[in-house]
């Protein structure tokens, strides 16, 4: 069935969200183990405890809050709002293992209550009485989430009742007026009270409040979720925290230290009227148990929707009423696999962490969306960037805290489960914010790089080409030689020239785009745009001259001439443009029949080499041919074969010179350097075997000049002429 067809149920802000957030949080240890926590830390430590854990789910509260005020949230709470901004490999890597531990966190709610009701049934079996409270559970989730909500407000109402009898129990029980403000840290009955530490006894509070993200979880099945989740959220963590606060001082007056941590049954002993209190442990463990397993099917739909996991269409599927049926069946096995293992204290560490992740990368999340400073990102809830940081700081401090080696796992297997979705090479049709946060990086590169250097640095120096064309066989002859020259850290920006022929703007359109694919598959920096051409030099001058005011701008043109060109006038024109322009230039002029023949042999003809060329570091006009030499040859992995044409008298090559050469400019080892005098072009005829012939443009030289070279020596050849920002010999 169409889940666009469906009409679900939505819910508000209080049914939705405050509700089950506000039941998660205060659970079971709020009743069994904030006693023992002010018995251990006393009042002051206990303070601490409650209001540092309370610190970071707040700000992960006002994180979530505010990108919530900001994005079309879609279903899955946090997952959504993380693929949104970093992408569904992050958003996945993280929601995968985030539902997961909701799914087995009902198995854990489900022991709590066990545990609670074996006090007033203590003669059944223990394993019993959790498939009868797993069954409880489920018929619940199944019958509607509507149905579960309701009965999560008979829950509330209970909860309410039995906080009123905590109360109660300052009127009906003599006072310890006699406070203990710092605790001695005894320990618990487990330990034989050995000791214990304010981290240990923080370890055992924390999960307490860990309840923020049960109402963000329903966000698919909200009426306003940008409305309802900030609302719902922060209203649930402000409440929840007040009560726990005050439950402290309850606690210090109603016992001494060594009974409140010797007693977790405290605050029902001591109770205004104690069957209520248990109902209300009873029920909190109910309702966290039902509260995740209703979030949890969400969280798998949402992973469903994007197509992240196997079988995805089958768990996005929606039954009549709107419910993920499928999700929650799969949800359901997870769950008694959970009750299966009878003690989860193996795996509840791992479950923290994962929940702690999720929570410091809703807080990366907000802190990226503001640090990037986007039009997009215009929240209605603003929050300082340091609320973020701290939530994100905080959590990822807590969780190695906790333990040190389960913190590692756990991020081990987040890493895991990304390297997984990067491989499958999911997409995202609503796009998000990865390309903003980059933009962002590269542009405080290139002030950086502006404030330590105000010109291009001959060391910095790649190829990057900037190719004008007019027709597709300019490009496709020279593909193969551009990859060679540009791969793997080069880049490519063509330059297409519109005519005003229709029919061939259309075949150079469907050419480029499909060129443009071919070198994004090598994982190349490839580009192009359409520029209507009125004249050729003209249009190539000016979009250098544009291209000139820009940080990454390409430092080379590139053009490709064959045989049959006529208006051969044109690069002779552009040569002296990119000169003027201080542009690179390549021309590639392929032989009609052999092309690159078969890619590893070159030839590299350099001409005036100055006399001091050692001294000044300068072999002339020879820089940019013999860097691009060396580009291809290490592509191709072939050889090169140096020919230096010596016609100056005063310049000698001894043997030391050549080995010079060789050490400074870093040839590979298998290069032969030869001396060569007489005429270029005869030179050149008489050396037949190489697959390319590398030149530099010399002064005087014409393209037709270029073009009889190439037809006489029966070999294609490259042409470069320098600008001023390389050098080999650096």
């Amino acid at each position: 069935m169409d889940t666009n067809t469906i009409k679900k149920k939505t819910f508000g802000t209080f049914s939705g969200v405050f509700t089950p957030t506000t039941l998660t949080i205060l659970g079971v240890i709020m009743y069994i183990r904030q006693p023992w926590v002010v018995g251990n830390a006393g009042v002051v430590g206990a303070l601490a405890i409650v209001l540092l854990s309370v610190a970071i789910t707040f700000t992960t509260a006002l994180s979530l809050s505010s990108i919530t005020t900001n994005v079309r949230i879609g279903s899955g709470g946090a997952f959504s709002l993380i693929s949104q901004s970093l992408g569904l490999e992050i958003g996945g890597a993280i929601g995968i293992p985030f539902y997961f531990a909701q799914a087995i966190a009902v198995a854990m709610y489900i022991f709590g209550f066990r545990e609670g009701l074996q006090t007033l049934t203590p003669g059944i079996n223990p394993f019993i009485l959790d498939i009868g409270i797993f069954i409880l559970v489920m018929t619940i989730a199944f019958i509607s989430t509507s149905f579960a909500f309701k009965i999560q407000y008979v829950i509330l109402g209970i909860i309410v009742l039995s906080l009123v009898s905590i109360y109660g129990a300052l009127f009906v029980n003599d006072l310890n007026f006699n406070v203990e403000w710092f605790g001695k840290y005894p320990g618990s009955i487990e330990n034989n009270f050995k000791g214990s530490s304010f981290w240990i006894v923080f370890a055992v509070f924390f999960p307490a409040v860990t309840g923020v993200m049960a109402g963000a979880n329903m966000s698919g099945d909200l009426t306003n979720p940008r409305k309802s989740i900030p609302v719902g959220t922060l209203s649930s963590v402000v409440i929840t925290t007040v009560i726990y606060v005050s439950l402290i001082f309850v606690a210090a007056v109603i016992a001494d230290p060594t009974e409140l941590a010797a007693n977790y049954n405290i605050f029902i002993d001591k109770a205004l009227y104690g069957p209520i209190v248990l109902a209300g442990l009873l029920g909190a463990t109910l309702s966290s148990a039902l509260g995740s397993f209703v979030g949890a099917p969400r969280i798998l739909l949402a992973l469903g929707e994007k197509n992240i996991l196997p079988k995805s269409k089958f768990l996005s599927k929606l039954s009549k009423r709107g419910e993920p049926v499928n999700a929650m069946l799969i949800t359901a096995v997870i769950v008694l696999f959970g009750i299966s293992l009878r003690n989860l204290n193996t795996i509840a560490p791992i479950l923290t962490m994962f929940f702690m992740i999720t929570y410091a990368m809703v807080n990366i999340v907000a802190l990226v969306e503001q640090t990037l400073g986007l039009p997009s990102y215009r929240p209605t809830l603003k929050i300082p960037t340091i609320v973020p940081a701290i939530g994100a700081l905080g959590s990822i401090a807590i969780m190695f805290v906790m333990n040190v080696l389960v913190a590692l796992f756990s991020l081990v297997f987040i890493v895991i489960f990304y390297l997984y979705l990067v491989k499958m090479n999911i997409k995202s049709a609503a796009g998000d914010s990865r390309s903003g946060l980059f933009t962002a990086l590269a542009e405080w590169a290139t002030k950086k790089t502006n404030n330590l250097r105000q010109e291009k640095e001959v060391r910095s120096w790649r190829p990057d080409l900037l190719m004008p064309i007019t027709m597709p066989k300019e490009l496709r002859s020279s593909f193969k030689l551009i990859h060679s020259i540009i791969y793997p850290k080069g880049s490519i920006k063509i330059l297409a020239l519109r005519n005003e022929n229709q029919f061939e703007q259309n075949n150079l359109e469907n050419f480029l785009k499909n060129a443009v694919k071919k070198f994004k598959e090598s994982e190349l920096s490839v580009s192009y745009t359409t520029i209507d051409n009125t004249d050729f030099n003209t249009t190539v001058n000016v979009s250098m001259q544009s291209l000139n005011a820009a940080f990454f701008k390409p430092n080379i043109i590139f053009a490709s001439i064959d045989s049959t060109t006529s208006n051969l006038a044109y690069y002779d024109k552009l040569i002296k443009d990119s000169k003027k322009n201080n542009f690179g230039l390549i021309v590639y002029i392929p032989f009609s029949t052999a092309s690159l023949a078969i890619e590893k042999s070159l030839s590299l003809w350099m001409t005036s080499i100055p006399v001091n060329w050692k001294e000044t570091f300068s072999v002339n006009n020879n820089d940019l041919s013999t860097l691009i030499a060396l580009l291809i040859c290490r592509n191709w992995k072939g050889t090169i074969d140096v020919h230096i044409l010596n016609n100056d008298a005063q310049l000698t090559f001894s043997d030391k010179d050549i080995e010079d050469l060789h050490t400074m400019v870093r040839f590979p080892k298998s290069t032969t350097i030869s001396i060569k005098k007489g005429d270029l072009l005869e030179n050149v005829i008489k050396e037949r075997n190489s697959d390319v012939n590398i030149f530099n443009i010399e002064e005087g030289m014409t393209v037709k000049d270029m073009v009889e070279m190439v037809n006489k020596s029966r070999i294609s050849a490259i042409y470069c002429a320098d600008s001023e920002f390389e050098n080999v010999l650096v």
